[in-house]
């Protein structure tokens, strides 16, 4: 089954911008073809909960995590038990009500990894260090979020062709008068012929015209665990921003 799970964009939801903390003047020009999708196995992302249920934002999260850890070397797995327990933990989430299964808000999601961060199938926290709001439907900003972050959870308004073309193992691409069937989260992971994100289990492909016309929300985390010795990305004011956020 293929579930959704993100709630409706909040504008202005988060607060601080990656275009105010990123210096055009130093970043680097993303190359043509970017990404570490292929450190992770094509049958390792699992669905984790979200063929049951509208965990999509938490699905996305550990996914993420998996990513990063595996950029620096690392590791870490994800059950879709740990991931439900967070859903349950933010939004009240209980697998035996169905009317509690009402996704989540990103920037929500977003603040409790901050502070609290996700679990691992190991009982590990994973907290991100902070996270910055992208322009809608921006594809230079996507790409040079995702270059220097390894990934940029995005969130789209799904209509129903992308449903099809999913399960015909088609890109994502603009059909007019699809009706939206609502929310979804996929973390965007590389650039290649189209643009790579993971959803329901595995890698899917977009054109750059569906995220122009279907992203509603984006948002760039800041990972240390895909940081290499602690190493902030070129270009970007990590000082700033923490003292931003710890002034909040």
């Amino acid at each position: 089954m293929h579930k959704l799970g993100k709630t409706p964009a909040r504008k202005g939801a988060v607060t601080f911008k990656f275009a105010d903390y990123a210096d055009k003047t130093k970043l680097p020009t993303p190359p043509a073809t970017f990404g570490h999708e292929s450190l992770i196995a094509a049958t390792g992302w699992g669905m984790l909960g979200n063929d049951q249920y509208g965990d999509c934002v938490w699905a996305g999260a550990a996914h993420e995590t998996m990513l990063w850890n595996r950029m620096a070397g690392a590791s870490s797995s994800f059950t879709p038990a740990a991931v439900l327990s967070d859903y349950s933990a933010v939004t009240g989430f209980n697998a035996d009500d169905p009317s509690t299964d009402q996704g989540t808000d990103m920037e929500v999601a977003a603040k409790y990894r901050r502070k609290t961060g996700v679990v691992d199938a190991a009982g590990k926290r994973h907290q991100i260090g902070a996270y910055v709001a992208l322009k809608r439907g921006d594809i230079t900003e996507l790409f040079q979020a995702a270059y220097l972050f390894g990934a940029v959870g995005i969130g789209i308004e799904v209509p129903s062709s992308a449903v099809s073309q999913f399960d015909a193992g088609k890109p994502w691409s603009v059909v007019s008068l699809s009706r939206i069937e609502g929310g979804h989260y996929v973390p965007f992971v590389a650039r290649r012929k189209y643009l790579e994100v993971v959803t329901w289990g595995r890698i899917q492909s977009m054109t750059e015209g569906f995220y122009e016309h279907y992203n509603d929300e984006s948002i760039a985390y800041l990972s240390a665990e895909m940081l290499a010795g602690g190493k902030s990305p070129e270009g970007f004011d990590l000082a700033a921003l923490k003292a931003d956020l710890a002034a909040l």
